[in-house]
């Protein structure tokens, strides 16, 4: 199961900026073929099944596969002063180990913080332990902090509750919970399996055929010029409309409105006013290049708001803190033999940090990157990484590109001028934070359910450890098999990398491209404060405002990856609202697991045919040139 949701996450991450973490997915899989076993795994042996899965799946993207390794490659020697770089599998392994296990390290300290003493909501990790007790007939679990509505509340991009106009104001909560628990049990049991199986097929049929016919996944939806020339095109992925479905509609919504106003609207504005003169799909002198920096600044900007509440509260908590000598409240429930010993925890960090500072010397040099800036990386990634967590646990967003920004702009002052060490000191940084934040949400799912912290742990480890191999081979053998980034994976995030450390370099925009960016970031800016203001306030508008990150997604991507997936969103959307009035949506949620993880299996099996050189049986229908395995 973990290489399962491993394959599917890298070949999600690679072609998106927007990630699933998978852990319900993970904890449904799970469920399902413990039913096989001859004695079925308990929900505590579920959590640490699930929590395996999730931090296999993460190293994809806290080890940078999917962002610093393309940006890499990218880097050109002209312009850089320094030669692209390609990471043989051996480096890629050393790079991975170097950054594998410090955000394991890091989670049980804050563990104690932000579940524990601040009891945190994290919303993905609280659906989870709902889903799990769901399956298991068992209460659900108690929590303060957010009471159960059906865990289809908490999975909105922001965790605003929504409250279901189709039940009585006196109706007894406890008869409705009851009634909506029985449902989910029933689909699970009786369908899931049924469900899951005929979507992973008909995915991975779809996804095979689209190898031998390569116009199925390119289809000139709108004309073979506006494909050629401007990159619009139709991909019927399921594996798409299955992260659509999981995204949910506000954000696939955000996402296509950001894809409509720059590939509608700004890339012609760029290309007919002679700012972005080359191709419409070159990143350096075409219009993908020039909207790439309205993206940057959305994102910076909806980043730094979301990230400015924490880090007020923190400050404001230390300081309310500080001289009082009243008794602090302890509300740890586990006994010392279920918790990870501190002496681990301090051995850990310090042999991550001192292993991982000498790895990355070993791959990249001392010209890449200096090892006391590594240390700085990690220390600085532990610290950002508070503030990371504290977001995810109050908006269900790890905010981990922001954060990433934040360390691309230490080291333009750190290491000024060094394009190699901005990139990587960022990725050791975001590794960080993206592996704690993920984590943390598996560790309030067994804390909900009492699972024991340390078994989590040994699964997190074990997770990373395997991931590690993996990870590392699936990258090798796809970067044989296709050009990344390229049009079967764009990759988009190598790009952003890249071009912030550019211009924190340089200091130079393409031409006009400051004033939009400019103008985009101050009202999205204001639209994400608004947006948290009112999601702090549980108000029901908030899921309506548009999400900045989502927003300049839809720029990153062509329009091809965002119309999928909106089909998902609507889907999941008119079945919330339509069919199951706004209760349980196990099933739906069934059928997207399988979507994704049939494409992302049978993506390896396309991936061997083109190792052997098997290629497609037809190149009909691909005049436009944009079909993989046929010529251009």
């Amino acid at each position: 199961m973990d290489f399962d949701v491993r394959l599917a996450s890298y070949v999600s991450f690679i072609s998106l900026t927007v990630y699933d973490r998978m852990s319900i997915q993970s904890a449904l899989i799970g469920f399902l073929i413990s039913r096989m076993l001859p004695v079925p795994l308990t929900p505590q042996e579920i959590i640490v099944v699930q929590t395996t899965a999730v931090a296999t799946g993460t190293m994809p993207l806290a080890a940078g596969f999917v962002g610093i390794f393309p940006a890499l490659t990218l880097i050109s020697e002209e312009r850089d002063g320094t030669p692209p770089i390609h990471l043989s599998w051996l480096s890629a392994v050393a790079w991975s180990c170097g950054v594998a296990f410090f955000g394991v390290f890091l989670s049980p300290p804050i563990r104690k913080q932000v579940i524990i003493e601040e009891q945190l909501t994290f919303p993905s990790g609280t659906a989870t332990a709902q889903l799990i007790s769901v399956l298991h007939k068992l209460p659900p679990p108690d929590t303060s902090v957010r009471q159960r509505f059906g865990y289809t509340q908490v999975s909105s991009e922001d965790g605003v509750r929504r409250e279901d106009p189709h039940i009585s104001s006196t109706a007894d909560p406890d008869e409705v919970d009851a009634e909506w628990e029985s449902e989910e049990r029933m689909v699970v049991e009786h369908d899931g399996w049924r469900t899951l199986s005929w979507s992973f097929g008909a995915s991975s049929t779809l996804t095979l055929f689209a190898f031998f016919f390569p116009v199925t996944f390119t289809i000139p939806l709108f004309g073979n010029h506006l494909a050629k020339e401007w990159l619009w095109y139709f991909t019927p992925s399921l594996s798409y409309v299955g992260q659509g479905i999981i995204m949910g509609f506000p954000t696939t919504l955000s996402m296509n409105l950001g894809m409509f106003v720059g590939w509608a609207i700004l890339s012609p504005l760029s290309k007919f006013s002679g700012w972005a003169p080359g191709p419409v799909g070159d990143m350096t002198d075409g219009a993908r290049g020039w909207i790439l920096w309205t993206a940057l600044g959305i994102m910076c900007a909806d980043s730094f708001v979301s990230l400015l509440p924490v880090l007020i509260d923190y400050v404001v908590d230390s300081f309310s803190q500080r001289g009082q000598d009243s008794e602090v409240y302890q509300y740890e429930t586990e006994t010392e033999e279920r918790l990870v010993p501190s002496p681990w925890v301090l051995g850990g960090l310090l042999t991550s940090i001192f292993v991982g500072t000498f790895l990355v010397w070993a791959v990249f040099g001392h010209d890449g990157i200096k090892p006391w800036a590594t240390v700085l990386g990690f220390i600085l990634g532990g610290m950002l990484s508070i503030f990371g967590v504290r977001a995810l646990g109050e908006t269900d967003l790890n905010p981990v590109s922001g954060l990433g920004k934040i360390s691309q702009l230490v080291f333009a002052w750190v290491q000024p001028g060094n394009i190699v060490a901005n990139i990587i000191a960022g990725g050791v940084t975001e590794a960080g934070a993206q592996q704690a934040g993920d984590l943390m949400q598996d560790l309030k799912t067994g804390h909900l359910l009492h699972a024991s912290p340390r078994s989590q742990f040994y699964g997190q480890f074990i997770g990373s450890t395997v991931s590690i191999l993996v990870t590392t081979t699936a990258f090798t053998l796809y970067n044989r098999a296709y050009v990344i980034p390229g049009p079967s994976f764009p990759a988009p995030t190598a790009y952003v990398w890249l071009s912030l450390a550019r211009l924190l370099r340089d200091g130079k925009l393409p031409e006009n491209s400051a004033a939009f960016m400019i103008i985009f970031s101050l009202f999205f800016g204001l639209l994400s404060t608004i947006k948290t203001i009112t999601g702090r306030k549980r108000h029901w508008i908030s899921q309506w405002i548009p999400s900045g990150v989502a927003f300049a997604i839809g720029f990153l991507n062509t329009p091809s990856f965002s119309i999928a997936r909106l089909i998902g969103g609507c889907s999941e959307y008119l079945y919330r609202t339509r069919i199951t009035k706004d209760r349980s949506d196990i099933w739906l949620i069934v059928v997207a697991s399988g979507f994704v993880l049939g494409e992302g299996v049978v993506s390896i099996v396309s991936l061997v045919l083109e190792i052997a050189g098997v290629r497609a049986a037809s190149c009909w229908g691909c005049g436009h040139g944009l079909c993989g395995g046929c010529p251009s």
